[in-house]
């Protein structure tokens, strides 16, 4: 009896637990729903009516009256994104940052026939990055000319600048440029410009890229370029600039690039670029009027230079002996000038040097370099067309030529039959092969050629990592 009552209220017990244990159960839930309910979900960043309504009609300034952009992009920063555009948030707000036009991907914005610039593009006031690629082409109708004023909107927000590709871009570079005092890369490459680089130019100086190239630009290097101390890339090659160069270059110090050629410069090398101690490739070439002599600069100072093209200059006397002073130097390119005396045999004691060109010049004497140091640069060294220069039969072996367009020297001595081959050089360079396949000229393809197609994205990295 007395187990069966114990049993019994052990039951109860049990029940009554169960019973409480739902209720809080319950309560929980309720409290759950409840706290859920309290949380709303955060509504989307706004954007300003203003703002997308500029952004409209930007676009359709250059792709056409027929796009609508409300109709196809009723969020542009947010589910309806467009190609080209990226926006950033400012307390709350989207606005944008980033516009790109052109046919960079599939679907992209392209411009129509009739592109040109709106007023409002300037009311985009928040604007970090700025492209044209290809927009506006030889049948743009009428012929489009960049804006004179509205850049001082973008004073203290524009970074990046582009123009690339667009032949039907006429009329001079404006000088409202200047007072985009943020701009850090400024770009004008393949354009149908004139006039001359004005000198608010030097007004950029937060400046890490300029490049003004194939835009068919007149006058001279303005003095003020010597204020872009922050400079890492000079490209103003392929213009029909001259005169001569600016003394103020030498303050560029942090330069790792400066690409002048195919121009009309004179005057000669300038003393004060030896003070370009961080110039990496130093391009002068097709600057048939420069003249002067390899012995104005004191080359043992500029300790980073990989690049040396200075054929085609008209340069004229020796080769400097401050020029073997640079242990870094891989291309050395001093072709069709008017260089006279002794080539240095020293030349072949540089550690890193890959490419020597000293063809179609007036060297004398004999070269001293040896099989070894002939078979290293294989296609990458040239010296014909110096009549008076002729070359030691007693350094070649057995079985090989001397260099391509050299006579021996007369009275030498045929080469030692001891002397065995180490190189196979009549095996083609595989580097000249594959660029000869794309145009370049097989004298002066290989390591020289591999530098200079890669250094625009040698310097983008740089500048990616400044930025």
């Amino acid at each position: 009896m007395l187990a069966r009552e114990a049993r019994q209220l052990m039951e109860r017990r049990i029940a009554l637990l169960l019973l409480l244990l739902l209720v809080w159960l319950s309560n929980g839930a309720q409290l759950l729903v409840k706290t859920e309910e309290a949380a709303p979900t955060p509504a989307p960043a706004p954007m300003e009516t203003r703002e997308k309504q500029a952004l409209y009609s930007v676009i359709q300034s250059f792709v056409g009256g027929s796009w609508n952009g409300s109709v196809l992009y009723p969020d542009p920063c947010g589910w309806t994104p467009i190609q080209g555009v990226s926006c950033d948030l400012f307390k709350g707000v989207w606005y944008v940052t980033s516009l790109s036009i052109g046919p960079v991907l599939d679907n992209s914005l392209q411009c129509a026939p009739d592109a040109n610039f709106t007023p409002t593009l300037f009311e985009l006031t928040h604007l970090k990055s700025l492209s044209f690629y290809n927009c506006f082409s030889l049948n743009t109708r009428p012929a489009t000319t960049i804006p004179s004023s509205g850049w001082d909107t973008f004073a203290v927000t524009l970074e990046t600048l582009e123009f690339r590709s667009n032949p039907g871009l006429t009329g001079p570079l404006p000088a409202g440029l200047g007072m985009v005092k943020s701009l850090k890369s400024l770009v004008f490459v393949g354009n149908g410009l004139s006039g001359e680089i004005p000198f608010e130019i030097g007004h950029l100086v937060n400046l890490r890229r300029l490049v003004i190239s194939t835009s068919g630009l007149t006058g001279s290097i303005p003095t003020t370029i010597g204020g872009l101390t922050s400079l890492l890339k000079l490209d103003l090659s392929h213009n029909l600039l001259q005169g001569n160069l600016p003394t103020e270059l030498g303050n560029l110090k942090t330069l790792n690039l400066m690409d002048l050629r195919n121009n009309s410069f004179t005057g000669g090398l300038i003393p004060s670029m030896q003070s370009m101690v961080s110039l990496q490739d130093l391009l002068l070439s097709n600057n048939p009027l420069l003249g002067g002599t390899l012995t104005t600069i004191g080359w043992s100072n500029m300790v980073n230079l990989t690049t040396l093209d200075l054929s085609s200059t008209g340069l004229t006397g020796s080769i400097s002996d401050s020029l073997l002073d640079l242990k870094s130097l891989r291309c050395l390119a001093l072709d069709n000038n008017h260089l006279s005396g002794n080539v240095p045999q020293n030349l072949a004691t540089m550690p890193n040097l890959s490419a020597l060109y000293i063809n179609g010049n007036n060297f004398t004497g004999k070269l001293g370099f040896s099989q070894d140091f002939y078979e290293k640069l294989g296609r990458r060294f040239a010296s014909w067309n110096n009549p008076s220069l002729c070359y030691s039969a007693t350094e070649i072996s057995e079985g090989h030529d001397g260099p391509v367009g050299v006579q021996k020297c007369t009275g030498d001595k045929e080469a030692n039959i001891g002397l065995r081959n180490k190189v196979d050089r009549s095996g083609p360079d595989v580097n000249s092969s594959l660029l000869v396949s794309f145009g370049i000229p097989g004298n002066r393809v290989g390591g020289f050629w591999w530098l200079v197609l890669a250094q625009e994205l040698v310097a983008t990295f740089i500048l990616v990592m400044v930025l």
